[in-house]
C-alpha cells in the first residue's frame, strides 16, 4: 500500500444557484489522498503496480507528454515501491531539465527517453507495435520481454478496475456522479460501479466526439453515462480568459483548488448544465475532483514530499 495514503473527503458546495434549483452538490476530493500519487492517478496505478510486481519483469514502461501528471505519479510511485520506471516522452527537443515535471520524474529515478511527436503518435495509434518501438528506441533499446507496458495516462483494464472503486467513497443516494474525461478511463470505472438509477456525467477535455465508443468498450457496454461535449474550450490544455477567470473565482469562493486543464472544465460545465435546468429538482450530485498539478514540484527526498494534485 502507498505510504501516507488517505481516504478522500466529500466536501459540500454551497451556492445560491444550487438552492434555486433545489440541488445538493458535493465534491469528492480525490486530490487530497496523497501529495503526489493522488487524484484518479492512484486508482489507475494501484492494480497496474500489483500486476507489475507479480509479472517478474524488470521495467515499468509508460508514456506521456512533457507536463504529464501520469508521468509524475508513476515516477513517484516507482520511487516509493522500488520499481525501475521508464518514461517515453513525446517531444525529442525535450530533456530531463525541460520543466519541473520532467525534473521531478528524473529525480525520482525514472529514466526518460524522448521520441519525436510523429513516432510517438504512430506508437500511440498502434501503427508501430510497442515491442518494435522498444527494440529500436534510442539512446537505449529495451527488451520487451523485460518490460511491463503501462499505456499513456494509465488507461487499460486494470485502471478501470481501480477507478470502479471510486464509487465506494460516494453515498448511494447520489443520483449523478460527474467527472472530467481524458481517455475516458475514470468515467468507465465510475460507470461500471454505479447502482441502478444512478447516472455518470462526463465532461471531455479534448475536442472530438470519440469517447463514447471507448467508454463502452471499457465499461462492458453499460449505457448509464452521458458525455457533455461543449466544454473542452478548444481541446486538451486549451483555455481562454473566461475559463481562467472562472477557475480563479471558483477556487477563491469555495476554497477548492481548480485548474483549467481538467477540473476547471468539469466545474464550469456542470454549473452551466445546472443553469440550463439539466438536473431535475431534488437531485444529489457528486463532482469528482480528479486532481491536476497546481504548484511547482519540490525535488523528491526519501519520503517524496511535494506539492501537487492528481
Amino acid at each position: 500500500m502507498l505510504a501516507d495514503l488517505k481516504r478522500p473527503v466529500l466536501q459540500p458546495l454551497y451556492d445560491n444557484l444550487f438552492a434555486e434549483r433545489q440541488l445538493e452538490v458535493s465534491v469528492l476530493r480525490l486530490d487530497t489522498i496523497h501529495p503526489l500519487v493522488s487524484g484518479n492517478k492512484w486508482y489507475k496505478l494501484k492494480y497496474n503496480i500489483e500486476a507489475f510486481q507479480q509479472s517478474g519483469k524488470e521495467f515499468l514502461v509508460t508514456f506521456g507528454g512533457a507536463w504529464s501528471n501520469h508521468i509524475v505519479a508513476t515516477a513517484a510511485a516507482g520511487k516509493e515501491f522500488g520499481i525501475q520506471t521508464i518514461g517515453i516522452i513525446r517531444g525529442e527537443e525535450l530533456n530531463e531539465h525541460s520543466n519541473s515535471c520532467l525534473r521531478f520524474a528524473s529525480a525520482c529515478g525514472m529514466k526518460l527517453i524522448f521520441v519525436s511527436r510523429e513516432i510517438y503518435r504512430l506508437a500511440h495509434d498502434n501503427t508501430i507495435p510497442i515491442d518494435e518501438l522498444l527494440k529500436n528506441i534510442k539512446p537505449a533499446s529495451l527488451n520487451p520481454k523485460h518490460s511491463f507496458i503501462l499505456p499513456e495516462g494509465g488507461a487499460g483494464e486494470l485502471a478501470v478496475k481501480g477507478c470502479k472503486e471510486i464509487i465506494q467513497e460516494i453515498p448511494s443516494d447520489f443520483a449523478f456522479i460527474c467527472c472530467a474525461c481524458g481517455t475516458g478511463t475514470t468515467l468507465a470505472g465510475i460507470s461500471a460501479g454505479l447502482s441502478k438509477g444512478q447516472k455518470a456525467i462526463g465532461i471531455p477535455v479534448l475536442h472530438g466526439q470519440f469517447l463514447e465508443k471507448d467508454v463502452l468498450n471499457m465499461n462492458g457496454g453499460i449505457h448509464n453515462f452521458e458525455l457533455m461535449e461543449d466544454y473542452h474550450f478548444g481541446g486538451y490544455a486549451k483555455s481562454n480568459p473566461m475559463l481562467e477567470e472562472f477557475c480563479a473565482t471558483f477556487s477563491k469562493m469555495h476554497q477548492l483548488p481548480v485548474e483549467p486543464i481538467y477540473t476547471g472544465k468539469l466545474f464550469y460545465g456542470i454549473l452551466d448544465l445546472i443553469q440550463k435546468h439539466y438536473f431535475p429538482p431534488s437531485s444529489k450530485l457528486v463532482l469528482v475532483h480528479s486532481g491536476g498539478i497546481l504548484q511547482p514540484l519540490a525535488p523528491p527526498s526519501t519520503s517524496i514530499p511535494g506539492s501537487a494534485y492528481e
